[in-house]
Formats: structure tokens, sequence, C-alpha cells
């Protein structure tokens, strides 16, 4: 699909070398309503199907001079067409055109003031003496062959450069990160004034160009089958499939004993009545509660629960009988960028911190061909392509929701009266939220229980019973996140309620960790 995406819209490409900022700038050009795509830094440039419009050569955790560091491939300045450098990419476009880069006498994080020597560059118009963020270790020397200063900083003589005759430039800092309080600019004036990118892309456009598409690939008679949640990522793939292709997409929602309160209801009446989805609900809720008793690792949740959803979706897939008596050939699922951004990154293996709940194993089990239509979209931009589809604003701004559900919000043993505790408490937390007109301002919002009990006194007697632990985050892309400062009258008045409406329940805590140390769930 990226590449038929990229053949419809003028293409930044943005070559990542392993920055912890790279997303961001694929992000900022979107923004500007330019198509950017991703890809890693050993990208063979002939294996394109299309040629971008420029060339983005991101920051990277390593030196350009060590056996081993990452290089870009040659054939990128064939393709004519300009080039920025950004930090790493800046030093990988010195290191190309004759070295000059070495470790710097100190390493330079933090802010510094820019100051542009070459007033007319394209690149710099409406940034100069701007703050930007720098961040590296490693620094140039001297100027690669071919190449003149723009601009500097107070520690970095070689803070923007240019060649002399081509439209390649590097920067030392990072315009990506909002701490460059000019970077957006930067980039559109690369994007739009140096490239010539059509600001074309909108999700408007986007809705003729996928629905055509998946007609394309579909056919006349095909029939797709996908999972749904109630969660915003599939709802939306689910409601631009039945756009495409009616009836002969067939939506699967497996009620595993673990949504939220009447969720199963909801996403009936949602999607089924409302949206006009071709859905069917299963009621597999005793299947995965049986299956979890007395279990009380996390990881075992979550693979029990992956597992079992495997097997209840396979079951249930079996029973669809396609119209032109075929078997059903396609898979819909509701992968997002940046599940694309993370399997492509160039950073090599990372440590697994817990196992994200996914419908993977049912491509090889079942032999069905993948349709992923928000695979190229940020969650932004599916929020924005649910509203015009016509989603419930509700629906479509609705906080995430993990595929174990309450089973990794109720710590320890999953049982059916853990559930409808940690469940009740959820709800009312949520609703008064709601009530407080803060939901919108909060990222992600849910109660958990813990697996502790303590001593309270309710009717002048002694009680002995469960903790609820809230948590509320701020976060802009899920990466780093921090606790929601809710006023003391708000907690007060949800603990009430939760502690005298939720048999079983002694005690409310709120949990104030950011991310990280701690992960957004507790589980």
């Amino acid at each position: 699909m990226a590449e038929e995406v990229s053949k419809v819209f003028d293409t930044i490409l943005v070559l990542d070398f392993g920055s912890q900022y790279s997303h961001l700038i694929t992000r900022r050009l979107r923004e500007f309503n330019i198509y950017a795509e991703m890809l890693p830094c050993t990208q063979k440039i002939s294996e394109l199907s299309w040629k971008p419009k420029g060339v983005i050569l991101s920051g990277g955790p390593y030196s350009v001079y060590e056996d081993g560091a990452p290089h870009v491939d040659h054939d990128v300045f064939a393709l004519d067409v300009p080039i920025l450098g950004i930090c790493y990419g800046m030093q990988e476009l010195a290191w190309i055109n004759g070295k000059q880069v070495a470790r710097g006498e100190k390493r330079e994080y933090g802010p510094a003031t820019l100051n542009v020597v070459d007033k007319v560059s394209p690149l710099f118009q409406g940034v100069d003496h701007s703050r930007v963020w720098m961040s590296h270790g490693d620094k140039l020397h001297g100027l690669p062959t071919g190449f003149k200063v723009i601009a500097t900083s107070d520690n970095s003589p070689y803070c923007g450069i240019s060649h002399e005759s081509k439209p390649i430039y590097g920067i030392q800092f990072h315009p990506e990160v909002t701490h460059s309080t000019h970077g957006k600019i930067l980039l559109k004036n690369f994007a739009v004034d140096l490239c010539h990118a059509q600001q074309n892309w909108t999700m408007e456009n986007f809705i003729d160009t996928e629905i055509q598409r998946i007609r394309n690939l579909v056919g006349p008679t095909a029939e797709v089958i996908g999972a749904v949640s109630g969660g915003v990522d599939s709802t939306v793939a689910s409601k631009l499939m039945t756009e495409a292709i009616g009836d002969r997409f067939h939506a699967l929602l497996v009620d595993n004993g673990v949504l939220r309160l009447n969720e199963a209801a909801m996403v009936k009446e949602t999607l089924g009545d409302g949206l006009g989805i071709n859905l069917t609900v299963v009621d597999a809720s005793e299947e995965f509660l049986s299956k979890l008793k007395g279990v009380a690792d996390p990881e075992k949740k979550r693979k029990i629960i992956g597992n079992t959803f495997i097997h209840v979706f396979e079951r249930e897939a079996a029973k669809i009988k396609p119209r032109d008596g075929k078997d059903i050939e396609f898979l819909l699922q509701g992968t997002l960028y940046p599940d694309v951004i993370e399997s492509i990154s160039f950073k090599g293996p990372s440590q697994t911190i817990k196992t994200h709940h996914n419908v993977g194993g049912l491509l090889e089990d079942m032999k069905l061909k993948l349709i992923e239509p928000l695979r190229e979209l940020f969650k932004d931009e599916v929020r924005h392509l649910g509203e015009l589809l016509g989603i419930p604003h509700d629906l479509v701004w609705r906080h995430p929701f993990p595929g174990p559900g309450i089973a990794i919000r109720v710590l320890g043993e999953v049982t059916p009266s853990q559930v409808q505790i940690a469940r009740m408490a959820d709800h009312i937390y949520i609703e008064e939220i709601k009530r407080a007109g803060l939901y919108h301002k909060i990222a992600q919002a849910f109660a958990c229980l813990l697996p502790v009990k303590s001593v309270g006194v309710m009717g002048d007697q002694r009680t002995y019973e469960q903790v609820i632990a809230l948590r509320a985050i701020e976060t802009s892309d899920f990466m780093t996140a921090d606790w929601f400062p809710f006023e003391h009258d708000f907690l007060k008045r949800v603990a009430s309620r939760i502690v005298n409406e939720v048999d079983g329940v002694a005690r409310v805590t709120y949990d104030i960790t950011s991310k990280p140390p701690a992960t957004v769930e507790w589980e």
C-alpha cells in the first residue's frame, strides 16, 4: 500500500538512522499536508517503485567513522532531488564528501541559538536567531568538499551547511522537536519551497484513493473478514471497508469477558445498527475466563487471551459462507503507521517490555491476504478520517483500551467477581471525568484492581477489602507520559463514589508515576 500512496501523492522520503526523533520528522511533514514516508537508512534506492520529491537523512545514535556504522545508499544522490541531513544525517553528508567528522570536545545536548550566515538561503527563511535543539557527541571539524557554511551557533561553527551547486543541506540540530522554536518552518521550507511537494495529503483525498484501492484489490465478488473491538482503529478500518465493498465485509466482535461495562452491546448498537457494518457478536466470555482461572502472571494472561482469541476467531470465521461459494480471501487489520515505523526503524532488536495483543497467527493459519487500510496513518489522521466517515465523535475520540482488556487491570488472578469490581470502578471514574469536562484533556485514564487488601471502616464496622488504583496520563505520542493533575475535590468525589458503590473496595489511590520509569498500564 505504501508504494501506491507514494505514487498518488508527492512524497518526502525520510531515511531513518535510528534516532528517537525520526518519526517526528514524518509527523511534522504530514502536518503541512505533505505525504512523508519513513524507510530504514539501508533502503536500496533501486528497489523503490516511486521517486521521492526530496530526501531527509535522520539523526541517529551512531558515529559515522566507526566500523559497522550505518550509511546511506549512494544512489540517493543520483535521484537529483533536494536532500536534507539532520544531525547524524549531516555528518553522513560530510563523511561521504571528504570526512571531517570526529568526536566533539564535549557532548552538546540542549538548546542553542541559531545564527543564519546566508540570509538568502531558502532553507532558513523565517528561522534566524531562533532557539534550536542540539543532541550530538560528534561534530564537523571542517567543511566537506563542495559545501559552504550557511548557519552557526555558539558551539557549532558548522551548524548549517549547503552544497555550493546542488540542493543538498545539512543541519546539526533537530528541527522536528518542539524545542526548536521554528523547526516546523524550516521543514516546510525544505518540503514546499525546495522540493516543491504538493500539499494535497488530506483525509478527504485519502478516502477516495483508499476506497478505490480496496475495490481494485478485493474485486467484485471476494469477501473480507476482520475483528473489531469498539476502539477507534478497528471501527474506522471497518467503516472504510464497508464503504468500499458493503456487506461483503464481515466484522466479528469477540466478547472475551474482560471488556468494559456494556461494551459488547454498545459496539453492536454503534457499529451494526448505527454505521451499517455487517457485524456478528460472539459471546466467548466463559471460555476466556475459564482459561484465565488461577493465572496471575501478566505475560501468561496476554498469551492466553491472544491464543484464545485466535481460536475463537477461526472457529467463528469458518461459519461464514460467502455467497460465491468460495472461502473468505482477505483479513482486515487496523495497523497504524507507528506500528509500521517500529518494525522498519533502524534500531536493531529491542527488549520486549510486554507482549502486545494482536491477531498475529491468523495469517499463517488461515492463509488470508492481509488488508491494512490505515497502515500509512498516524492516530490523529485516523481520528480525522473517522469523523469524515460519520463515526460518532465520542467513539472517534475514545481513550485507548488494551487488547487483553480488564484482565491486565485486575492485578493477580482474573475471576468474574474481580473483573466486575474493576469494571464498575472504571465506569465510575470515566463517568466523572466526562462529567467534569476533562475527558479530551486526558490521553488515557482507567482504574485497576490491586492484589492487596486494606483495613477500612464502613457503618461502624471494620472492613478488610480491596484497593483500586486510578491512573490518568497526558501524552502526545505515548512514548513518554506524565500524570494528569486532577483537582483534589475531583479525586475526593471519585474515591467516595467507588468505595460507596462498588462492593469489595475499601480504599482508592491515585498513581502519580510518569512514563518512564513506569509504563501506562500496570501490567
